[in-house]
Order: C-alpha cells, then structure tokens, then sequence
C-alpha cells in the first residue's frame, strides 16, 4: 500500500531544521519503509522549506508511523503538522 506522509513546520524552525538535516538525510538513506518520493515543501518563495512530504510504500500504516516517528526532525519537534494517509495511486507518468 502507499501513503503520504504530509508534514508542516513550526513557524521559524527553518534554523531548528538545518541544525538536524543531516541526521535526517542518514536517516533516509537506509528506511524501514520504501520511499518513492520525497523532498522539502517550500514556502511560496519557492526557497524557504517550510514542510515534509513522503510518498512511501509499506505493508502497513503502523509500519508508516513508525518510520515517521523514528525520523530525527520528529525528535528535534521541526514538525507541527502531520497527516498520514493511505494513498490509491492510479497514475504515474515517471519516465
């Protein structure tokens, strides 16, 4: 099954962000869940990170939470907003 991990910031944790970005691209490298995509959500600057989106595959939405909750910006609080939702994905045009 696929689910979207959608996530927004606290205001102002762009700093609190970069200080655990490292720890959390590490901790993307090896997941316990298959990410399909994956990267920032920008502010309409179309610069400033202001959020998370996950596009993941998992056996389970426990398996899902529990990837969510083990990534490093959930343990430094860079989140305020979390929606975990099963995702039915009829199209892909990816090359």
């Amino acid at each position: 099954m696929h689910y979207v991990i959608h996530c927004l910031d606290y205001e102002g944790a762009v700093d609190r962000r970069l200080a655990h970005y490292e720890a959390h691209k590490t901790y993307l490298s090896n997941p316990s869940v298959k990410i399909m995509i994956s990267g920032p959500l920008l502010a309409d600057d179309e610069e400033t990170m202001i959020g998370s989106m996950f596009l993941v595959e998992a056996d389970s939405l426990t398996a899902v939470e529990a990837f969510h909750q083990n990534d490093p910006f959930y343990a430094a609080n860079v989140w305020e907003k979390v929606s975990i939702r099963p995702f039915n994905k009829r199209m892909d045009n990816r090359a």
